[in-house]
């Protein structure tokens, strides 16, 4: 692996900064999976809550839901934006910070993006090369594959990138999935899924972005292709922004504007070959960068 490649992915952005806590994400395990199931044990996902005790939760694997406080919002996404801000929280909730006990009423509530850029702030504050990948996972439900954000943190001793997905207690709850070493072909990449759908070879319907109003096939496709792409360029995106252009025009974009996006596809679906090319495109293609601004009418 090119030195200035690992240099890249052990900078951080504002999201993954540690700020006051570096010192303390360096104090926390080095082994990845039991750094991985600690940090699993600080959250619960929004799903998870709204189910309660059922489905994934029926043996209490999250904790009991009932205990979680009514007055508390059941989601904080919104919120807690950075790793120094979710950090902070749970400080204030347990001021031991990161314990395996933590209660359910001291746990905050966000989604895979949170808990991949929380694992990545650890581990570049470890001096270790790390990156969120946005993509899509076929793992959680049948028949479909719902948008979902990992990890990958580059392995000096395997001498490759090790994927793993810390969003959940696969593996106890009894998930058929090599959760601390996923097999590449375990995830829907989606560089790779986009190509397929613009190909014509892979039935879009079945890429599904949780929205709650049924999106799917390109766009999210085109949604997820930007958030990888911000993401192995050290910046996080939150689910309320998107490249302006494209904000409230995922299905209405141009031929010539998908062409640009194919090669853009084409680059993220080998981003350590093509790690210049997307460079070239995060300094070049303004368009890509310039975002949204869900709180100001201009």
């Amino acid at each position: 692996m090119e030195a200035n490649i690992l240099e890249h992915y052990k900078k951080t952005s504002t999201y993954t900064y540690g700020g006051a806590y570096g010192d303390y994400f360096r104090s926390l395990p080095d082994d990845i999976s039991v750094l991985g199931r600690l940090v699993c044990g600080q959250v619960i996902h929004r799903v998870t809550l709204m189910e309660g005790n059922t489905n994934a939760n029926g043996t209490l694997l999250y904790g009991d839901m009932n205990r979680y406080p009514w007055h508390r919002m059941r989601c904080e996404d919104d919120i807690f934006l950075t790793a120094s801000a979710m950090t902070a929280e749970l400080f204030r909730l347990d001021g031991r910070g990161f314990v395996r006990d933590r209660k359910v009423e001291d746990k905050i509530v966000v989604t895979c993006r949170y808990v991949s850029v929380l694992m990545s702030a650890i581990l570049k504050a470890k001096g270790i090369p790390a990156r969120c990948r946005a993509g899509f996972a076929p793992y959680f439900k049948e028949g479909v594959s719902m948008d979902h954000w990992i990890n990958q943190y580059y392995s000096e001793e395997r001498g490759r990138w090790i994927t793993f997905d810390a969003d959940g207690f696969y593996e106890e709850g009894g998930m058929p999935l090599s959760q601390y070493d996923m097999p590449l072909d375990s995830f829907d990449w989606v560089a790779d899924a986009y190509l397929g759908v613009r190909r014509g070879k892979t039935d879009g319907r079945q890429y599904l972005y949780a929205d709650g109003l049924g999106t799917c096939s390109l766009p999210a496709l085109i949604r997820y292709l930007i958030y990888d792409f911000h993401a192995l360029m050290n910046q996080e995106l939150t689910y309320t922004f998107l490249p302006a252009y494209l904000d409230g025009r995922l299905d209405k974009l141009r031929e010539e504007e998908l062409l640009e996006l194919d090669e853009l596809a084409g680059w993220l679906a080998e981003p350590d070959r093509y790690f210049e090319e997307l460079c070239g495109a995060w300094e070049q293609r303004r368009k890509f960068r310039i975002l949204n601004s869900p709180l100001v009418v201009c």
